[in-house]
């Protein structure tokens, strides 16, 4: 798998992910070497670990921690995956995370408003985008993801190899449509399913419901536009699929607990925006 290193000292690293797998290739066991929280950028892959499946799609995060075996699958996806992980010391989780590296473990977690635009924020001081530091947005990152599922049940329902590979479609439909008035009546015929059957898989499987997974998603391509253009604020939240401003404003402010506009100055630099929320979450 490609892998390009973007940034490292002892306490951060990043890497940039862009594995190119599909269904054809055959799956090997693989380690985590260090304490690691991942966001997948585009596409998706299973990820086995711990006698669990979790169905990773755009938006998701996996955690990893030193010594633990994993086994990564792509028999529903032929177009490959990207993805961003950080890699931390222990200390670093043991000073910004309530209960330290200890807890720290391997699992899935599904697309989340709150961690998802963090995701993209750290992508636009990649791409330059940002005057952020890259080590600061990670160590962020590693406080709201812990904050975000302390206490709460990473496992996934099992279920057949069909309804895995119908739910990763369908998140994938989402993810292209969710610009568009889509409603769950819609999505489920195109996958010829009914919808209360459709919703309970989908929601089984990725662990969010198919309005939350087109929601976020129209939340990650909105944080990816207010770091890079100019583009009024309005315009970015038509653009993205929210009919009425002021939805868009409450419902980006509740995800990453500053509004459009305040997202905007962090990705320009605003360091006092990540000192707030990193003091509200210590």
């Amino acid at each position: 798998m490609p892998a390009t290193t973007v940034f490292a000292n002892p306490s951060v690293s990043v890497i940039d992910y862009r594995c190119t797998a599909g269904p054809s290739d055959r799956p090997f066991t693989e380690l985590h070497r260090a304490y690691s929280l991942a966001y997948v950028r585009r596409g998706s892959f299973g990820y086995r670990v711990h006698g669990q499946t979790f169905e990773l799609i755009s938006g998701s995060l996996l955690s990893g921690s030193p010594g633990q075996e994993y086994l990564c699958t792509h028999e529903h996806h032929e177009c490959g995956d990207e993805c961003l992980s950080f890699n931390f010391s222990a200390e670093v989780l043991d000073s910004c995370t309530a209960n330290g590296a200890k807890t720290w473990h391997a699992g899935g977690v599904p697309p989340l408003s709150q961690l998802m635009v963090f995701g993209e924020l750290a992508q636009a001081v990649i791409d330059g985008r940002s005057e952020l530091g890259i080590d600061e947005v990670g160590i962020t990152f590693a406080n709201r993801f812990a904050a975000a599922i302390d206490g709460g049940d990473r496992r996934r329902a099992q279920a057949g190899a069909r309804d895995r590979r119908r739910a990763v479609e369908a998140a994938l439909w989402l993810e292209d449509h969710s610009h568009q008035s889509v409603d769950l009546e819609r999505v489920a015929s195109e996958f010829n399913l009914s919808p209360f059957h459709f919703l309970r898989s989908f929601a089984a499987i990725t662990g969010v419901s198919p309005h939350q997974y087109l929601v976020r998603s129209r939340l990650r391509h909105a944080a990816r536009l207010l770091t890079d253009e100019d583009r009024s604020i309005t315009d970015i939240a038509i653009d993205v699929g929210f009919g009425d401003l002021s939805n868009f404003v409450r419902t980006f402010h509740r995800a990453a607990g500053v509004s459009p506009r305040g997202f905007r100055l962090a990705a320009k630099g605003d360091r006092k925006i990540l000192q707030d929320r990193l003091a509200r979450h210590c």
